[in-house]
């Protein structure tokens, strides 16, 4: 099969479009993928910088769509339905994928392969941050960072549906804000001098909730700009520095920070990811959520795929298109 393989740990530009063997499937749902998400793991992981650190050569790629090849008894698919899923690390980027049966789910009618590769890995970590870990309530005000990149456009689509009444959208260009509009914002400020925006925008109030995957020197801002009992989720670094807190602010303000490892709570609770997976399918199903918009590239493009997401031109979340 054909695979985007991580030769060495020099970055993207190590990765090379190889032919490989295909997984065995032994107790394992077999896909058939038509399309693999790119996320920002993958691009730590061409470096050796991510907490799991595969030795070359590797397949990277943690989410896929396709159809299934075959199935063990007690799947809970069977061979020909359109499915997506999870590796949750690697292995995703080659024509054929084998799965814990766990970690795969039924693509709801309507949705194309690529939409469904770009669904798992944002959306189910997003609606863990603001259903579990952020406690969003109706009518809570949600800030998001990185807005226009896949955690943010996934904030920004399921923000509203989950209760949110407003999405104000962080964004570091112009041609960024009009994706975030795109995804369904309601206000969207520039990074530079967001928390003075934000302010104006509230009324001097703040917000409920920051969902933030960027980190920082826009760390500090963000807990200057969260209402009393706000919430500030970190979900990632993609802004290259890992901040701190002052725990006197969280004091004086009795406001929180929050940790979202998603991928930890799946790995030790069991029944979590399918939980997850329900209810997203439901809102999917309905219309009630709009399914994302990827940006995509062929398969043969994989080190330019991943190295959008290092260098930060990627706009909302990006997938290979593996077979037509």
């Amino acid at each position: 099969m054909r695979a985007a393989v991580v030769t060495r740990l020099d970055g993207p530009t190590g990765i090379e479009i190889q032919q490989v063997d295909e997984p065995g499937g032994d107790g394992m749902v077999v896909v058939d993928v038509h399309a693999a998400g790119v996320a920002f793991p993958d691009a730590l992981l061409t470096r050796g910088l991510y907490q799991y650190r595969p030795d070359p050569p590797f397949i990277p790629g943690a989410e896929v769509a396709g159809v299934v090849r075959s199935a063990p008894d007690g799947a809970g698919v069977r061979p020909g339905d359109r499915v997506v899923g999870l590796s949750m690390l690697a292995g995703g980027m080659a024509e054929v994928a084998a799965l814990s049966p766990d970690r795969v789910f039924p693509l709801p009618d309507g949705i194309g392969f690529a939409a469904g590769a770009g669904l798992l890995f944002n959306d189910l970590t997003v609606h863990f941050a603001l259903r579990l870990r952020g406690r969003l309530a109706p009518g809570e005000v949600v800030l998001v960072h990185g807005a226009a990149g896949g955690i943010g456009t996934s904030a920004l689509r399921l923000a509203p549906v989950l209760g949110a009444s407003r999405t104000i959208a962080v964004v570091s260009s112009q041609e960024k804000a009009a994706v975030a509009t795109a995804a369904g914002a309601t206000d969207v400020v520039l990074a530079d001098g967001f928390k003075d925006a934000v302010k104006e925008l509230t009324g001097g109030r703040g917000v409920d909730l920051v969902v933030d995957p960027v980190g920082g020197d826009r760390f500090t801002d963000s807990l200057r700009s969260l209402a009393p009992a706000g919430r500030l989720l970190v979900i990632g670094f993609t802004g290259g520095e890992i901040p701190t807190v002052k725990v006197n602010r969280l004091l004086l303000n009795n406001i929180d920070v929050v940790g979202v490892g998603w991928g930890a709570w799946a790995g030790t609770h069991p029944g979590a990811l399918s939980e997850q997976w329900d209810e997203l399918h439901d809102l999917l199903s309905t219309g009630r959520l709009p399914a994302p918009d990827p940006v995509v590239y062929p398969l043969e493009e994989a080190a330019t795929a991943v190295a959008a997401l290092e260098n930060r031109t990627a706009t909302g979340k990006v997938v290979l298109r593996v077979r037509d």
